[in-house]
């Protein structure tokens, strides 16, 4: 078992998991496209105004959709949010943990796949969603729990899988692949996304994401390369 930022990494269930929501997928009745569509009236009012600020009204308005129609695919705000949340990280998982199993040269693969994790993350909607997460997560522990299995979580679970084939072609020696996914991604964007979090003045400019990404990849290679 593998631990991110202090919370357990627990192996993926196959089975589905009990969330206390209404399920994330199209419901009975349901029209995907309407579906989409008030997810994306929900994000610009979620991200703009935050949880508690943002009323279903607001969402209503903001998606081109009556309240009522809203309750047909939501029961609430959190469960909105929620589905959110889910929608959101899945989205940045099939753009940042794409990697190539075949791919021969470590030090490549890891270089591009940081590259593109750091670039995910620092994006404005990804920044703005951790701080809603964060925000509401004690009074809502439940979606603080789909995010972190929905977004750290798959990316060390996508990291661990093309590690464990390294591991077995023998390039790389690794005794935990989880823990060293974990290790790599933490490596990447130390120093990197807290400013861009607490909305420091100073960005990270592109020399600092390199120097971060070029770095997590040298200490990783040191520490798991072959000998």
């Amino acid at each position: 078992m593998t631990e991110i930022g202090g919370a357990d990494l627990k192996p993926r269930n196959p089975e589905p998991r009990e969330t206390g929501h209404r399920d994330s997928g199209h419901g009975a009745g349901q029209d995907p496209e309407k579906r989409s569509q008030i997810l994306a009236g929900a994000r610009r009012v979620f991200f703009e105004r935050g949880f508690d600020a943002a009323s279903m009204g607001d969402i209503a308005r903001a998606a081109g959709v009556s309240k009522g129609t809203l309750y047909v695919y939501f029961e609430n705000k959190e469960d909105l949010f929620a589905a959110l949340v889910g929608s959101e990280c899945e989205e940045t998982a099939e753009r940042m943990f794409v990697v190539d199993s075949e791919e021969e040269d470590v030090e490549t693969a890891l270089t591009k796949l940081g590259f593109s994790f750091i670039h995910a993350i620092l994006r404005p909607s990804s920044i703005a969603l951790l701080r809603t997460v964060i925000a509401i997560s004690a009074k809502f522990p439940d979606i603080g729990r789909r995010f972190f299995e929905a977004g750290p979580c798959e990316g060390v679970y996508r990291l661990s899988a093309y590690l464990a084939a390294k591991v077995e072609q023998g390039v790389l020696d690794i005794e935990d692949v989880e823990q060293a996914a974990s290790q790599f991604l933490t490596l990447c964007k130390d120093g990197v996304t807290i400013p861009a979090l607490v909305g420091a003045p100073d960005a990270p400019d592109p020399a600092a994401v390199e120097k971060s990404v070029k770095g997590a990849v040298r200490v990783f290679m040191r520490a798991y390369g072959a000998k």
